[in-house]
C-alpha cells in the first residue's frame, strides 16, 4: 500500500522524525539521500537517530535535496498573519550543536533565504569552536557578551573581553577559543557574499 504524506497536523515534531518521514515518503535509502545532498551516510544516520545536530550548512544541503527551505525541513511555522517571527530559547530546532564544551543556537529564522546568519555560541573554559573555511568573501562579526575569548583567523590572533567586538575573514580556517576561567558567551554574525 502506498504511503500518503502527513497531513499538516500529523507532521513529525522533531528533525530526526521529519528526516525519516521525508526519506520514507520518497522511498530513498540513506545512501541515496547522502548522494543527493553530499552529506555522509553516517552523519545522516546520526541525525535520524537524534545523536547529532546538523550545522546550518548541512541542514541547507539536506533541505535542498528535498527541494525544501530549512524552515520547511524542520517544520518551523510562524503565526498566520503575524509580521513578527519569534525564536524561543528552548526551541530545539534552533540548537545546532550542544555538547559538553560548546553549544550553538541560531537566532536567525530558518525559513528565510539569507546571506546573513546570527548565532549565540557558549564555550566552556578551555574549549574552542574550530571552523573550516566558508565560501569566498565570507566574514564573521563577533561580540563578547560574557567572558574572554581569542579569535584566530588568516594568521592573526586577538583577545576580546566582555563588550568587545571584532570582524574577521571566515573564508579561511578560523577559530574562537575561550581563554577565560568561566563560560564565554558570544554573539556571532556570519555574512556571506
Amino acid at each position: 500500500m502506498a504511503r500518503t504524506p502527513n497531513k499538516p497536523d500529523e507532521s513529525p515534531s522533531t528533525l530526526p522524525e521529519r528526516l525519516k518521514q521525508l526519506r520514507s515518503d520518497r522511498g530513498w535509502s540513506l545512501e541515496q539521500l547522502a548522494q543527493l545532498c553530499d552529506v555522509s551516510r553516517s552523519m545522516l544516520s546520526q541525525i535520524e537517530r537524534g545523536q547529532a545536530n546538523p550545522t546550518l550548512g548541512v541542514a541547507l544541503r539536506i533541505a535542498s535535496a528535498f527541494r525544501l527551505t530549512i524552515g520547511e525541513l524542520v517544520g518551523e511555522s510562524t503565526q498566520p498573519g503575524s509580521a513578527i517571527h519569534v525564536i524561543r530559547q528552548d526551541d530545539p530546532t534552533h540548537h545546532f550543536r550542544s555538547d559538553e564544551d560548546v553549544s550553538i543556537r541560531t537566532l536567525s529564522p530558518l525559513n528565510l533565504e539569507k546571506d546573513v546568519e546570527f548565532y549565540e555560541v557558549a564555550l566552556k573554559p578551555n574549549s574552542e569552536l574550530k571552523s573550516a573555511a566558508h565560501f569566498g568573501g565570507t566574514r564573521e562579526f563577533l561580540t563578547v557578551h560574557q567572558g574572554r575569548v581569542r579569535v584566530d583567523s588568516a594568521g592573526d590572533t586577538t583577545e576580546l573581553n566582555r563588550g568587545d567586538s571584532a570582524s574577521y575573514p571566515a573564508d579561511v580556517a578560523h577559530r574562537i577559543v575561550n581563554v577565560g576561567r568561566t563560560e564565554a558567551i558570544v554573539f556571532l554574525v556570519v555574512i556571506y557574499k
